[in-house]
């Protein structure tokens, strides 16, 4: 399917397509509008983020991710999780909210912010965000799905005291990830 969205893509509107590939529609083409121009969209293209669609910018109803986590009815844990992420960045911009220490949502979603802002720097085209966004939202759901793992499994993450650094944590987390990806 088509889908369609505002040019000059940023945090929710690239985590929205990347749901939307690996989620809703794996064979997902995705155009991008200028802002106040949504009339050029593809006619047969689904809307998202864009005002007065059903999938809506962000809102008090949530991130145009969340939004479409509830109307596709998306099931992936690591997924949802991911959509919670996505509304703390948008509170983060818009909100003034600031993450605890404690709070490793929260602590992601500002380093979700740094590198989102980092590729829209290094990518010219919407389609090269995506190209390069990909690959951090995939590296994001597969440690939520890790962690997920390990807390129902009942382990706990080394600490490195062993004196071979994060080996430990890495052999920890790969078994567990190769496990439940098996």
């Amino acid at each position: 399917m088509k889908w369609v969205t505002r040019e000059n893509i940023h945090l929710d509107r690239v985590a929205s397509p990347w749901l939307i590939k690996r989620f809703v529609d794996t064979d997902a083409q995705f155009f991008f509008v200028p802002w106040k121009q949504e009339h050029l969209a593809p006619a047969d293209a689904i809307p998202f983020s864009i005002p007065g669609t059903k999938l809506s910018p962000h809102d008090d109803q949530g991130s145009t991710y969340i939004k479409i986590v509830r109307e596709y009815a998306v099931t992936d844990p690591a997924a949802i999780r991911i959509g919670g992420v996505v509304d703390l960045c948008v509170a983060y911009i818009l909100k003034g909210y600031r993450p605890t220490p404690e709070d490793e949502d929260g602590q992601t979603s500002v380093g979700m912010l740094g590198l989102a802002e980092g590729i829209t720097l290094l990518c010219r085209t919407d389609d090269a965000i995506l190209g390069a966004s990909f690959p951090v939202f995939d590296a994001l759901h597969a440690r939520y799905r890790m962690r997920a793992a390990m807390e129902s499994r009942g382990l706990k993450m080394p600490d490195g005291s062993d004196g071979r650094g994060p080996s430990a944590r890495f052999e920890l987390t790969r078994s567990v990830y190769d496990d439940i990806s098996s």
